[in-house]
């Protein structure tokens, strides 16, 4: 009987586990969009030539 209630709770806690993984996400980032890049570039690049 206790290995049964082991097994059982071993499944679960798998189960739950991979239920997280895989499950759509709940995060709720707000939606920004394209940030403009406002800085300088650097200078003496070797890409200028």
């Amino acid at each position: 009987m206790n290995l049964s209630k082991s097994v059982v709770n071993a499944m679960r806690y798998v189960s739950e586990a991979a239920s997280r993984i895989f499950r759509r996400s709940d995060d709720d980032y707000p939606a920004t969009g394209v940030q403009p890049f406002e800085g300088t570039p650097a200078k003496g690049s070797k890409w200028d030539k």
